[in-house]
């Protein structure tokens, strides 16, 4: 699996949690779990390792897999199955379609966060104990690949979460999937082809909405999460590197005294008041330097900006580190350093 860390992706999620699993004696909670995790690995067992990620939940798990929607039904489908032969074990299962980020944890394990998957537990905790319900997104897109698909699917009715979000859901079924390795149709004729294609989609859907509309909606709605999601995202961290910053102490250098100047030499100019002051730059390894959001170029070889009298913001980005921003309030005459090494620990101004 590439590292997509950098990326939203649109995936299907599987939440599962074991009912009243915190209710349960700690010997009791070790037997379900141990049950629970053999169902779930046979259950994976047929997906490819890079296009799934497994997060255990504690009372559960959170199944996201980055290939076909089926493969999310097929293993909601084997494991409800699996578990109906278990009096002894109850899980609550919601399935969901949307997007998410693939992040890594403090132990350097992938992780999965955003919408998509906080939308897959709200279904499930519709649920009841041995029932799998999906979400309106996954419906739509899965509905559409096979009429034997459609058939699975029964309208449960909107739900409001805690958070006062509504969502329409539907109930899988007791149904069976088509065999995924069944043999393709033999190919139909151009003409009749078209026409197939152009009878299933002016024909109804549910609700009296064409077919266009059904496949598009979802899709145009995962888009617009997802796009909304990322912004959030980025005003977050630009909200927290400021707030870092403005926490950072700044010190103004010791004044040093000036040299007195040569017999039969010039005395050096003085800088004159309210003009532009220099802000002697150190950067390791590299870095483009930015005041105000202007980038004013590399650092080194450049050694020194200008900068008017006022409060600034340099901004220092490295394309292999995080950028380092700091707020420097220059006075007339003053000389200002900002020195800085990439690589060191947070709070690494030197």
């Amino acid at each position: 699996m590439t590292d997509s860390s950098s990326r939203t992706l649109v995936c299907s999620i599987v939440f599962l949690d074991i009912v009243e699993y915190s209710k349960k004696a700690v010997a009791d909670q070790l037997q379900l779990k141990q049950l629970f995790n053999a169902i779930l690995a046979a259950a994976l067992k047929p997906i490819v390792a890079r296009d799934r990620v497994v997060l255990d939940t504690g009372d559960g798990a959170a199944l996201t897999f980055l290939g076909d929607p089926e493969d999310a039904l097929l293993v909601g489908m084997e494991i409800r199955d699996a578990v109906a032969a278990e009096q002894r074990l109850g899980v609550r299962m919601g399935i969901n379609l949307g997007p998410v980020r693939l992040v890594r944890d403090l132990n350097a394990q992938l992780n999965i966060i955003g919408d998509g998957i906080n939308v897959a537990q709200r279904v499930m905790s519709f649920a009841d104990a041995g029932q799998l319900l999906v979400s309106r997104s996954f419906y739509e897109v899965v509905s559409c690949l096979s009429k034997d698909y459609e058939s699975l699917f029964d309208y449960v009715g909107s739900r409001t979460d805690k958070h006062v979000r509504e969502h329409e859901v539907y109930v899988v079924g007791k149904g069976k999937l088509p065999p995924r390795d069944a043999a393709p149709e033999a190919p139909k004729p151009r003409a009749a082809l078209l026409a197939s294609l152009s009878t299933a989609l002016s024909a109804p859907g549910p609700f009296g909405l064409r077919r266009p509309t059904l496949i598009l909606a979802p899709l145009i709605f995962i888009a617009i999460v997802g796009a909304a999601a990322r912004v959030q995202q980025q005003r977050d961290e630009q909200r927290a590197r400021e707030e870092a910053v403005a926490a950072l102490p700044v010190k103004p250098p010791a004044a040093r005294p000036k040299p007195a100047a040569a017999v039969g030499q010039p005395a050096a100019a003085v800088r004159p008041a309210g003009g532009p002051t220099q802000v002697q730059l150190q950067i390791a390894p590299w870095g483009e330097v930015f005041v105000d959001g202007r980038s004013r170029g590399v650092s080194p070889p450049m050694r020194t900006i200008e900068v008017t009298p006022g409060p600034h913001n340099i901004e220092i980005r490295n394309a292999n580190f995080p950028p380092h921003v700091v707020r420097v309030d220059v006075r007339p005459g003053q000389e200002v350093r900002v020195r800085y090494r990439f690589g060191d620990a947070p709070g690494g101004q030197r």
